[in-house]
């Protein structure tokens, strides 16, 4: 367990200690369990070759996924090997087709990858889907190298099965931004609002993200898992492609990302996971999003810059504090 490992002071990476695993297990279910019966809002620790045909078809309206990279990797002791790009296209087709099958006819698909094996996923989605955009995201961290560029972007493949037919809620998705050169109209601002705080502007979203770092160790979301997606980008993905109440489905949960941001936002989750440590530390973040609902980077139904935290907290702080005034007036009335 990794109660063992020595961290600093203010470290606030997840773990879970060897006294919390049979309370958290309960949480989680076999393949049996879902051989016997499917139940949204779980978290089944198997293979997904073995349970991908238990999983109800044409159910979910939105489905991420973070596949293994086409890289040497180790997720704490199962290892993935890179190999050439075609043997790496016939291991995405071996599972691909299958999950698809899990997709409404209106629902939507994303995937995660990096430069070595985009163009691979490419291909395959385009053998089910219709891909209608490729984000680009910046992740700041990588390794430095010396003889290459440093690695400090991925990929994410935005596809549906009927390109006439989907749902998207752009404004669900808008990015506050700080206004650098306030334009005014008549001497009042346009497109952009002037607040004590700081001047702001409600931006659509591009397809090239720079506002999400990756969990770090003083995040609360963070935890050991090598290739750990961030809470605020499946909040971008779930709110703009799911509506409240939709149902999310990740076939490879990893630490849990999917299903707790999809709790967080009102949404049913399905996840599978083939490493059971993982899915301990998937079931305590869900078990600890009961009672914080809050997604670092967004908050007030808008998402934030980076490094935007002293903004996102003196906002918070006023619209609750217009919130309750509006409430004590309406008591007194």
């Amino acid at each position: 367990m990794q109660e063992n490992k020595q961290r600093a002071g203010r470290n606030r990476t997840l773990t879970v200690s060897s006294n919390e695993v049979s309370s958290l297990e309960s949480f989680i279910r076999t393949i049996e369990d879902l051989k016997e019966r499917y139940e949204d809002d779980s978290i089944v620790n198997g293979d997904l070759f073995e349970c991908i045909d238990f999983v109800p078809n044409k159910y979910f309206d939105l489905i991420i996924v973070d596949p293994p990279y086409n890289l040497d990797k180790d997720f704490n002791g199962k290892k993935f090997s890179a190999m050439n790009s075609q043997d790496y296209e016939n291991y995405l087709r071996s599972w691909f087709q299958k999950v698809c099958d899990k997709l409404k006819d209106n629902g939507s698909l994303y995937m995660c990858g990096d430069w070595k094996c985009t163009s691979s996923m490419q291909r395959v989605i385009e053998e089910r889907l219709t891909i209608l955009n490729r984000i680009s995201w910046q992740r700041e961290k990588g390794r430095g190298a010396k003889n290459n560029w440093k690695n400090g972007m991925e990929d994410i493949w935005f596809a549906v099965k009927n390109p006439k037919d989907y749902y998207f809620d752009v404004e669900s998705v808008k990015l506050k931004r700080k206004v650098i050169a306030p334009y005014k109209v008549d001497g009042k601002p346009k497109d952009w609002e002037q607040t004590e705080k700081g001047n702001f502007r409600l931006t659509y979203p591009s397809n090239f993200w720079d506002d999400i770092s990756i969990p770090f160790w003083s995040m609360p979301e963070n935890t050991d898992h090598p290739t750990q997606k961030p809470e605020k980008l499946y909040a971008k993905l779930i709110l703009a492609s799911s509506k409240s109440g939709g149902k999310v489905f990740d076939p490879f949960l990893g630490s849990g990302t999917a299903a707790v941001v999809a709790r967080k936002l009102g949404r049913h989750f399905f996840g599978i996971e083939i490493n059971h440590e993982y899915c301990l530390w998937s079931v305590k973040r869900f078990v600890n999003s009961l009672n914080d609902l809050s997604i670092q980077g967004y908050s007030d139904g808008v998402f934030w810059e980076r490094n935007t935290l002293g903004e996102q907290k003196k906002a918070h702080i006023a619209s609750t504090s217009k919130k309750s005034l509006e409430l004590n007036f309406y008591d007194n009335e």
